[in-house]
């Protein structure tokens, strides 16, 4: 019985092992993981090396088409804390990480905690919200200040980091709300027309001045039919607009066919629900912004 007894507390220890494993990192750093490049920079940012920051979608990668794989599923239950975007953007990861959200660990939908009257809802308020938040600065700052707070909370030996990092990094997200508001001062109001693949640049428009048309809706999980590319041409004659734009983690197919029908230019690619190739100056969330504001002010000038 005795022997009984010892095996039974060898189990349970072992089990409590694998419990610890799962979010412990070398150094006892914090284990995060976002689904999100934007969101994945912005935590990198702000935690320094006081975690280890693991971000599910690369560059390229569509969220509204992104299924978690077995792989994802245990990175995920191995977090200790969870930043997703949340307002619908992961649809087809929902049921995982709502799942999660129940668990032990720390599990955050940056885009819910937003009052919702700061958010768009193209078909009123019983739809589903614009989940691309991350187009106005303005917004992102509050995610930012949500993120620092988060992270604050699940490390309190780094709270004075995270605090002075949400600081620094505060202020320039307010200098890059700046610029892009001054960016877009140079073109005169019927040329800021911003047309691209899908309607993922709703709040970027709101935030600075543009009207914005996209081939497809808020999701890419349909295709643009014959209708909306015809549509689309017929807007761009009638509004003599010079230039569209392509997106990077969009087929090309459909919105190159429109500017060949309409007869404009492509004037550029625009990072849309992912950031451009880690190293690169699009790499980073303050850098991506710039190079879309950057790319739709030359393009429309």
């Amino acid at each position: 019985m005795r022997n009984l007894y010892q095996l039974i507390a060898l189990i349970c220890l072992a089990l409590l092992l694998v419990g610890c494993q799962k979010t412990s990192t070398p150094g006892g750093k914090l284990r995060i993981v976002c689904t999100t490049s934007m969101i994945g920079d912005t935590v990198r940012t702000l935690a320094q090396d006081r975690a280890e920051v693991v971000v599910l979608m690369g560059p390229g990668v569509d969220p509204h088409l992104y299924k978690a794989s077995t792989s994802d599923v245990t990175t995920l239950r191995g977090a200790q804390v969870i930043f997703y975007n949340g307002l619908h953007l992961e649809g087809k990861m929902q049921e995982v990480l709502q799942t999660l959200a129940r668990g032990q660990q720390t599990v955050v939908a940056v885009g819910d905690k937003l009052d919702p009257k700061l958010l768009l809802w193209p078909s009123g308020e019983s739809g589903p919200p614009d989940p691309h938040i991350w187009f106005d600065v303005e917004l992102w700052r509050q995610v930012s200040q949500q993120i620092t707070a988060t992270l604050a909370e699940a490390d309190p030996q780094g709270a004075n980091l995270y605090t002075a990092q949400g600081k620094k990094y505060d202020q320039q997200l307010e200098e890059l709300h700046d610029w892009c508001q001054q960016q877009a001062s140079q073109l005169p109001k019927p040329r800021r027309i911003t047309v691209t693949s899908h309607d993922a640049f709703s709040y970027f428009g709101r935030a600075y001045g543009f009207e914005v048309v996209g081939l497809q809706g808020i999701s890419t999980t349909s295709e643009a039919g014959i209708r909306d590319v015809t549509q689309l041409v017929d807007f761009l004659k009638k509004n003599k607009v010079p230039a569209i734009f392509v997106e990077s983690s969009v087929s090309r197919a459909a919105i190159e066919r429109v500017a060949k029908d309409a007869g404009v230019k492509i004037g550029g690619e625009l990072y849309s629900d992912s950031m451009g190739p880690a190293g690169s100056p699009e790499g980073t969330y303050l850098g991506m912004i710039r190079h879309n504001m950057q790319t739709v002010v030359s393009a429309l000038k």
